[in-house]
């Protein structure tokens, strides 16, 4: 990867600045109240006649709900194929098929008949589709069946366990940052 220059940095940021502004529909005024900084501020920014400095950057970026490593994110997407690799996960396999630095982790999971394994709660939200198989999918005092191209979605305070049926199942999955973290602790539980 080729190292980033300051300038490339600061041409992205400007670059981004003004997109989410407009993306969020801001006029500069508007942005200016949010941040109490000056219109013609924030438009020397945008333009690059002024400096970009953390007594800017701050307000900017919590005014346009956005967090400052997203923002100053510079790195390249000269390869955005993700190749995932194979990785146990209890008595199952995993393959991760998302960045590590998102908000929600989308995961390819190979479950392999077992019995159905006890229910959790933590914080969080999942969702996933069968895309070969069948999961019994136990959700409360539910007990339902997931079949090849259904999908699930629940919150995960809701006590839950799913397992493979008649056979290896085959899903993807998506969870947020605290169902990743849920999920991988209990499977090596």
């Amino acid at each position: 990867m080729t190292p980033v220059g300051t300038d490339d940095i600061e041409r992205v940021v400007r670059t981004r600045l003004r997109s989410l502004r407009t993306t969020l529909g801001l006029s500069l005024d508007d942005l200016a109240d949010r941040t109490h900084l000056s219109a013609s501020t924030i438009s020397r920014i945008e333009t690059g006649k002024r400096t970009i400095g953390l007594d800017v950057l701050v307000p900017l970026a919590r005014a346009l709900q956005i967090d400052l490593d997203t923002l100053l994110d510079v790195r390249h997407d000269d390869d955005v194929v993700i190749r995932p690799e194979p990785s146990p996960w209890g008595e199952h396999t995993i393959w991760t098929l998302s960045r590590p630095t998102g908000n929600t982790i989308a995961i390819k999971m190979r479950l392999t008949p077992s019995e159905m394994p006890e229910q959790q709660v933590h914080p969080g939200h999942d969702w996933f589709v069968v895309v070969e198989g069948r999961v019994r999918l136990h959700l409360g005092d539910r007990d339902m069946m997931v079949e090849t191209g259904q999908a699930a979605e629940f919150a995960t305070m809701t006590p839950h366990a799913f397992a493979a049926v008649d056979g290896p199942a085959e899903l993807i999955m998506i969870v947020d940052r605290e169902g990743q973290r849920a999920h991988v602790h209990h499977a090596h539980d």
